[in-house]
């Protein structure tokens, strides 16, 4: 049993050639939008084509539930943000990377769904989602308000946008954005794993968001690459008017990528093992 109607699966009979015709006009429609580079239309565009053909429309909305809302939150109050964006690796068009680390996991999941279906498998791909919503609403929330953001670490107080930094708005937004992902996936599964209640699978994929958000920006605060611009303040980009610049600190193959790679790996971990085990 997959806790999956199969009524909201794509039919058998050219189900890959459908999955296809929506893959192309999903990452061709977002990369008109300015949602995604060219890489990224490529990248998103390959990982929807496998979820349409192997999940269908039920594990489908989740990963679209938080690429719609959270390229859209990346877009508001851009004037407002520009200093914490400046801060950061990369700007709101997402490329390839951002796509590999914010839907990779979920897609790893998928495969292994397909070759051994288990109810855990799709709450660990919710998760996994609702750990990048949890991450992407926290900081473009938390950098928009601009209120007091301490780092996760030390507790002192760092400009909004600093890697490792967390705020009580970007908190909160945390939390909505897993709960808005886990109940786009809600109409589409049922029965729960083992008879599990609702509300328990909601708190395992909120909980596992959390914590996702919090070890992306514990890693943030550690050993995130950091770069000195001239005027000394700290970024995540590695060049600052064509000119490369200096670490002062953290490791340097440890890139935003990466970290919210791990952030979406501990975001399918915790519902994934509760449910399993």
């Amino acid at each position: 049993m997959t806790g999956i109607p199969t009524a909201l699966v794509l039919p058998e009979a050219g189900r890959p050639a459908l999955a296809f015709g929506a893959a192309v006009a999903f990452a061709a429609a977002a990369w008109r939008a300015g949602f995604l580079t060219a890489s990224g239309a490529l990248a998103a565009g390959l990982l929807a084509w496998g979820v349409l053909a192997l999940g269908g429309w039920a594990w489908a909305a989740p990963g679209l539930t938080f690429f719609v809302l959270s390229s859209l939150l990346s877009r508001w109050g851009r004037r407002r943000k520009a200093v914490a964006t400046r801060l950061a690796e990369k700007g709101a068009r997402r490329d390839a990377g951002q796509v590999a680390a914010n839907g990779g996991v979920a897609g790893l999941l998928l495969a292994a769904h397909a070759l051994w279906p288990h109810p855990a498998l799709y709450w660990g791909f919710v998760g996994a989602f609702a750990a990048a919503a949890a991450d992407t609403w926290g900081t473009e929330v938390g950098t928009y308000y601009g209120r007091p953001t301490r780092s996760v670490l030390t507790g002192r107080r760092v400009p909004p946008g600093t890697s490792g930094g967390v705020s009580v708005p970007g908190t909160a937004a945390s939390l909505l954005g897993a709960a808005v992902v886990f109940g786009s996936a809600l109409p589409f599964a049922s029965p729960f794993p083992g008879g599990a209640p609702e509300a328990a699978v909601g708190l395992l994929v909120a909980g596992g968001a959390l914590a996702g958000a919090f070890l992306d920006s514990l890693l943030g605060a550690t050993v995130q690459a950091r770069y000195r611009l001239p005027e000394g303040t700290l970024t995540e980009r590695r060049e600052h008017d064509g000119l490369p610049l200096p670490l002062a600190a953290g490791v340097p193959w440890v890139t935003n990528d990466r970290v919210n790679l791990a952030c979406t790996a501990a975001g399918a971990a915790v519902p994934l093992l509760a449910l399993l085990f």
